[in-house]
């Protein structure tokens, strides 16, 4: 039998990618049971609250120190700090848990930055909820505070006042850059979002997300305005943990948790990601960033991933529904 499909609904002969999902770690499962397998709404709860009490979620929370940090013996285990709250922000851990509220009190009344280079000195010793100078790790800061219920304000309204002319944002911009960046951008926008779903925003940071949006596409999500070619083949690959790096996948995730109506500026990008999956259904892991946390533990560079496949699944989903 011959469809019409697009290749990315296109029936698969083996075993089903989505039930490969539900056969996993309770943080991938709950989201595909929710996204992809149509579960009710008390089946998808208790799925989700496992994320706290088994496999991947707790060996994250147990591997906290005492003193609230993760990434004991590194130079800079504020920053394995941020990588490990942002991953268990992505894996969905309910931030009412009792586990999870004890965890970031640690964070929040012992973790603060340390820094190692002179230009650190300016925020060094402040908590690590306070943020400090660079919009990209500061959009990271305020996604995890607001995401775990801690006061952000400072930082948001300071990432409102350092937007720029194209609706984008660039950790370059004190350095004398006059144009966004898609990596920093793309940190500020998922901040923002979520720190809007969290506390209901407000005009000023809609305008200022809305904004962000169409500096992404109006480049059609990887590609120069001036010009029209790929600005980095690497964006065309899909990494997890993504870090403050940007990809085609990683900007197509925020569009479709805004809630954004597809439209065609989206489509190349869509099909770039769509022809990444295998004959079975998967997407592989890709372009692994130095530094980032192991987030799917037995998983190599080039393998099948399951967080690459339930991403490219919801996004795809998501598209194929504009209609």
């Amino acid at each position: 039998m011959t469809t019409n499909l697009p290749k990315w609904q296109t029936p698969k002969p083996k075993r089903s990618a989505i039930q490969w999902l539900l056969d996993s770690d309770p943080s991938i499962r709950w989201q595909a049971m929710r996204d992809l397998a149509d579960a009710s709404d008390e089946e998808v709860a208790a799925e989700r609250a496992k994320v706290a009490t088994e496999g991947w979620g707790i060996q994250l929370l147990t591997s906290q120190g005492a003193d609230g940090y993760w990434g004991a013996g590194t130079s800079n285990p504020e920053w394995v700090t941020l990588r490990t709250l942002l991953l268990l922000r992505e894996m969905g851990l309910d931030p009412t848990s009792e586990e999870t509220r004890r965890a970031v009190a640690h964070v929040r009344d012992n973790v603060t930055w340390k820094g190692v280079l002179p230009q650190d000195a300016a925020w060094h010793g402040k908590p690590l909820f306070t943020g400090e100078v660079e919009p990209c790790l500061n959009g990271r800061v305020v996604a995890i505070g607001s995401y775990f219920g801690e006061d952000v304000q400072g930082i948001v309204d300071r990432l409102l006042g350092e937007q720029m002319s194209d609706g984008g944002w660039n950790c370059e911009q004190e350095s004398g850059s006059t144009r966004g960046s898609f990596h920093t951008t793309i940190c500020v926008l998922e901040g923002l979002l979520e720190y809007e779903q969290a506390t209901g925003g407000s005009p000023a940071v809609t305008a200022a997300r809305e904004r962000g949006q169409e500096y992404l596409l109006k480049r059609r999500m990887f590609r120069r305005l001036s010009t029209g070619e790929v600005i980095n083949s690497a964006w065309t690959q899909l990494s997890f943990p993504t870090g403050y790096h940007y990809d085609v996948l990683r900007g197509l995730q925020y569009l479709r948790k805004a809630g954004i109506t597809p439209d065609t500026r989206m489509a190349e990008a869509i099909d770039v990601v769509a022809s990444k999956q295998d004959v079975d259904g998967r997407w592989p892991l890709e372009n692994v960033h130095p530094n980032e946390l192991d987030a799917e533990p037995g998983v190599a560079e080039g393998q099948p991933s399951r967080w690459n496949t339930l991403r490219a699944l919801q996004v795809l989903n998501w598209y194929s529904a504009r209609d």
